[in-house]
């Protein structure tokens, strides 16, 4: 055992997940990965807020009928938002009568959540659990910044929040893919107090925790297809490879980064790329755990990064705390994988 990264010896199964998301994602790269695109941003409701609790409701939905499996047949559900206390969880989720934790990772949710339903079927403590998060352009701008109708110029750092829901279901060990260890991060914070600057508030969190995995578990980055952090954007992208760089590690090559992927810059007003929960619980929803079902990709390590703020602290001239969660996702389960031997300081 040790401090942060759990080796998870039953290496429990993703069943299945699931990617809701609006019609600016859509419109990206990644807009074939989706299950489901809205294009109405209220989501056929009166306000934006019950739009995003309709994108908590369709995720949930889709990987149940995706499963195969019914509401009762899921033991606990990890959930959260970016809205204040969850909301949009919370109104998305009530109906399906699901035994419910809530979580705050900000963007970095869907890692947390994976973490933690990981380690409940791991434990034996669920047979099933799930986790699902969620985010929306109009909710977050009103939240964080401004109302949409105020027309704010946006900064060149900014990024768009992404309207966007995920959802998977984990089990105990079945088919790939497999969890194989996760890391848990700690609050790190070098005094960003830019708002619209969330890469570098959580580019240093990023690089904790994945410095964090690779001294515990001896892997490096050649180990893996991607390295996959969420959001960080393009400025966020560019300190994390900078900062391994001064280790004399190179992760350019298998650096993937959510809020790089899921829009086209190009084509795309989205400044410095995409953000929020929805953003990374989407792309490794709808993109990643299905490469690795096939077999396309064999091991990546998932560390999406959330920015700990709120709008009242943040204006008294707080900065901005980061955190990193890192989730190991295999195609092979620890029965055709050499252990990891923990480092001596475990």
């Amino acid at each position: 055992m040790n401090r942060a990264t759990k080796l998870l010896r039953n290496t429990p199964s993703i069943l299945s997940s699931s990617a809701i998301g609006g019609k600016k994602e859509g419109e990206g790269p990644l807009g074939d990965y989706f299950d489901k695109i809205n294009e109405d941003a209220y989501m056929s409701t009166d306000t934006f807020e019950k739009g995003e609790s309709q994108l908590q409701k369709q995720a949930v939905s889709h990987v149940l009928d995706k499963s195969g499996l019914q509401a009762e047949n899921i033991d606990v559900m990890f959930g959260g938002d970016l809205l204040n206390q969850c909301v949009g969880t919370t109104f998305g989720i009530r109906d399906f009568g699901i035994p419910f934790l809530g979580i705050y990772g900000a963007c970095s949710t869907m890692a947390e959540g994976l973490l933690l339903a990981s380690l409940f079927v791991d434990g034996g403590y669920s047979q099933t659990a799930m986790a699902v998060t969620s985010s929306h352009f109009c909710t977050a701008e009103r939240q964080y910044r401004f109302p949409l109708n105020y027309g704010g110029q946006r900064t060149p750092t900014s990024q768009w929040t992404a309207t966007a829901g995920g959802a998977l279901i984990v089990t105990e060990r079945e088919n790939p893919p497999f969890v194989r260890a996760v890391t848990i991060g700690k609050i790190v914070d070098l005094g960003v107090t830019d708002a619209n600057n969330m890469g570098a508030a959580m580019a240093p969190a990023a690089y904790d925790t994945l410095s964090t995995f690779f001294k515990d578990t001896g892997k490096s980055p050649e180990d893996f297809d991607a390295i996959v952090t969420g959001d960080l954007g393009k400025v966020g992208s560019r300190i994390l490879c900078e900062l391994f760089e001064r280790d004399n590690i190179n992760i350019r090559e298998k650096h993937k980064d959510c809020g790089m992927m899921i829009y086209d810059f190009d084509e795309q007003d989205v400044h410095a790329g995409g953000s929020g929960c929805g953003c990374a619980g989407s792309v490794l929803c709808g993109y990643f755990i299905p490469q690795l079902r096939s077999g396309s990709m064999k091991n990546i390590l998932f560390a999406a990064t959330g920015a700990l703020m709120s709008p009242t602290v943040n204006q008294q001239g707080e900065s901005i705390p980061g955190i990193s969660h890192a989730v190991w996702i295999s195609y092979d389960c620890c029965d055709k994988v050499p252990d990891i031997k923990f480092s001596k300081k475990g």
